[in-house]
């Protein structure tokens, strides 16, 4: 282990200065790496989409916290460096796992997660594709001596470890409750919008990690630091990932992106592996006028909230609308009754009907406290079964935007959602 720890100590010697984290430190090869134009891509991916529109400072990259996670990984890596079962770990899979921590959002669609719940791949997937394609998998052979498909397998929970279990353990420190990519992601978002909600004490958590019985957990004396992570996150997403406005932005450009896959004017492959800039000029190439509402997100020009309502997850209609194609063919209705009063036709573009995504606070670390080990579950924290439900059920909001010259055509909508 001193050997790893060695190489830490005397090859991470190039800094990226980082607003955050200030200091980043590469190796050589890491470094190499971090130039090959599929990373420099994500410098060009806002790591919040439309967000600025509301939070100005939110032009940061998924480049930018991608080299967060890095910078964290290799922290959370010393800290596991110093456990009792430290020979766990190997030369070969630290570096694998510090090349998916940095590659782990290199196949990131644009515009954050404006194309979430559309029919793509998903963004892991398309990730490990790059990453064992050629010719980017002979680069990371060639520089950083590891296996590709290890490095794809971390990111990409589908793939086999084929039972590697310092494999299956990397996944779980990547993927899990105190995972240093929500550790960057929340600290950063909350740096560029200049809210103070997503603040960890991000060096005292990563101290307390420990290795028990070949996985992931936490000190007991760390428990508070899982319920501040959960509340940040709740607040983070009240704040600013689904505030109305963000939500608004993204609703708008996830209905043009899926009216236009229905109508087979854009192929999901046209979406995969770009740019934000990319993304606008492939869409400016098509006649096709619902694409107009994706130019109105750019310019500011928002839909009008005119309907919202609580999500009631017991709700079999609301269920039904947590479905893309259902929502549309609502959508559809809504319009043609706009059509006659309005004495014009809406198209189906002008309405939209939003619904986050559900979101998990539960919590799956285990917590070791005088050499035992035991679920979070039973750590007596606030975060009960009721309060997380209470959490879920507050962020969650049916909403209907159409343009504001049709606001004064009708009084109520909720007749349609019943």
């Amino acid at each position: 282990m001193r050997s790893i720890l060695s190489h830490f100590y005397s090859d991470f010697t190039f800094p990226v200065r980082d607003p955050l984290w200030n200091n980043i430190y590469f190796s050589g090869e890491f470094k190499r790496i971090l130039s090959l134009e599929p990373v420099q891509k994500l410098g060009r991916i806002k790591q919040l989409g439309p967000a600025f529109h509301v939070y100005p400072g939110a032009v940061h990259t998924r480049l930018n916290h991608s080299l967060g996670v890095f910078h964290l990984s290799r922290k959370i890596i010393e800290t596991f460096l110093t456990s009792t079962q430290a020979d766990l770990f190997t030369d070969e899979g630290v570096r694998t796992f510090l090349c998916a921590a940095l590659l782990h959002d290199l196949g990131h669609f644009p515009f954050a997660h404006s194309l979430k719940e559309l029919p793509l791949r998903d963004h892991e997937e398309l990730s490990a594709e790059i990453i064992t394609s050629y010719p980017f998998a002979d680069r990371l052979k060639t520089i950083l001596k590891v296996d590709p498909q290890s490095v794809a397998a971390i990111i990409d929970t589908n793939l086999d470890t084929e039972g590697n279990s310092e494999l299956q353990f990397y996944r779980k420190v990547l993927s899990g409750t105190l995972d240093p990519d929500k550790l960057d992601y929340l600290n950063r978002d909350a740096f560029f919008c200049g809210v103070p909600y997503g603040i960890q004490d991000t060096d005292f958590i990563i101290r307390k990690l420990k290795v028990s019985s070949g996985e992931p957990s936490l000190d007991s004396s760390a428990i508070m630091a899982v319920e501040n992570l959960l509340f940040s996150k709740y607040l983070m997403y009240k704040s600013v990932y689904w505030h109305k406005t963000v939500r608004i932005a993204t609703a708008m450009i996830k209905k043009a992106i899926f009216m236009g896959l229905e109508d087979r004017v854009i192929t999901p492959e046209d979406l995969y592996n770009i740019d934000d800039d990319e993304f606008f000029r492939i869409l400016a190439k098509k006649d096709y006028p619902p694409f107009s509402v994706i130019g109105k997100v750019m310019k500011r020009d928002f839909y009008k909230s005119v309907m919202e309502i609580a999500y009631d997850p017991d709700n079999p209609f609301h269920r039904k609308l947590t479905g893309l194609q259902f929502r549309h063919n609502l959508s559809e209705k809504i319009a043609s009754h706009l059509s006659k009063g309005a004495g014009v036709s809406v198209p189906p573009a002008s309405v939209i009907i939003d619904i986050p995504e559900e979101i998990s606070f539960e919590v799956d670390m285990k917590i070791s406290e005088e050499n035992r080990e035991r679920p979070f579950s039973d750590s007596k924290s606030v975060f009960t079964p009721s309060v997380v439900e209470g959490f879920t059920g507050s962020l969650r909001k049916i909403r209907l935007f159409i343009p504001e010259k049709l606001t004064e055509i009708m009084d109520t909508y909720e007749d349609f959602f019943v």
